[in-house]
């Protein structure tokens, strides 16, 4: 008898055992409610309760995150486009997030779709797609004004897609291609402009290296010309009019043995002669 009871008492117990002794994680949180009064959280660790009164409801405390699905939105300037984000959470406050809000991934889903409508239906399409950060940070704003009473926070909102409609896309691909087509072209012209310029420079410093060039020849040459006057003008002084006189005499002879009709006589000529002739008569005399 005494067997039977303690087997019974022990299969009770092991039954039971699971109702009033409850273990949460270091991340978990028990929110207890008493004959369905909420009397606060518990956790983490070993959490006793008294069996079919105490109803316990357990709660995550880790950053969490919630997919919104692509949502088709309409921008100021009446363009469509469809936007999928995720949404990062965490509980900071355990009992408001059980009692306050039933469903918080619904809840959350509807607000976020429609305060993303809104913000769009606020932006022309150009800035939807070029202020995205802009557009995430007012997104966080203000779900998390929303949120605050369920005892959540709002840690951060990301945009993963941005699609705009066909025909925007290809518009837009058309003015890709324009653009990376001018920037050929200004690249092209402007490496056309450097080499011609290089290719100037270099002409300038080559006329300029060549005219010194010249000028340094016809400076040598003309200290040449002066070095030969000179000593022609030396050798000059030293040659009598006797000696000038015959070297006249043999210009004379050279051009009478040519075929020439008319002859230049110079001037020094008659007076060499006539000096010759003066000479002629003293020795005579």
């Amino acid at each position: 008898m005494t067997i039977s009871f303690l087997i019974a008492a022990a299969v009770v117990l092991i039954v039971l055992l699971p109702t009033f002794i409850k273990i949460a994680q270091e991340y978990e949180r028990l929110v207890i409610f008493r004959l369905g009064r909420c009397i606060g959280e518990k956790g983490p660790g070993l959490v006793l309760l008294i069996p079919f009164v105490d109803r316990p409801v357990r709660v995550d405390l880790r950053e969490l995150y919630l997919e919104i699905p692509s949502q088709t939105c309409i921008t100021k300037d009446n363009a469509g486009i469809s936007i999928d984000f995720l949404i990062y959470w965490k509980v900071i406050d355990a009992v408001k997030t059980v009692v306050q809000v039933g469903n918080f991934a619904g809840a959350s889903q509807g607000i976020a779709t429609t305060t993303l409508r809104a913000i769009v239906g606020d932006i022309s399409l150009d800035d939807v797609l070029a202020k995205r950060e802009e557009i995430n940070m007012r997104l966080r704003t203000k779900l998390d004004e929303v949120t605050e009473r369920w005892g959540v926070k709002i840690t951060s909102v990301e945009i993963r897609e941005l699609t705009p409609p066909k025909e925007i896309q290809e518009s837009m691909t058309k003015q890709m291609s324009a653009e990376r087509t001018r920037r050929a072209l200004v690249t092209e012209a402007e490496g056309q402009k450097v080499a011609s310029i290089t290719v100037a420079e270099g002409q300038k410093q080559s006329a300029i290296l060549k005219a010194e060039g010249e000028q340094q020849s016809q400076i040598l040459r003309a200290d040449g010309y002066a070095k030969a006057l000179n000593e022609i003008f030396s050798a000059a002084k030293g040659v009598d009019s006797n000696t000038m006189l015959l070297q006249y005499f043999e210009a004379l002879k050279d051009l009478g043995a040519k075929d020439s009709t008319k002859f230049v006589i110079p001037m020094e000529l008659t007076s060499l002669v006539s000096a010759m002739a003066a000479k002629a008569k003293e020795t005579i005399k």
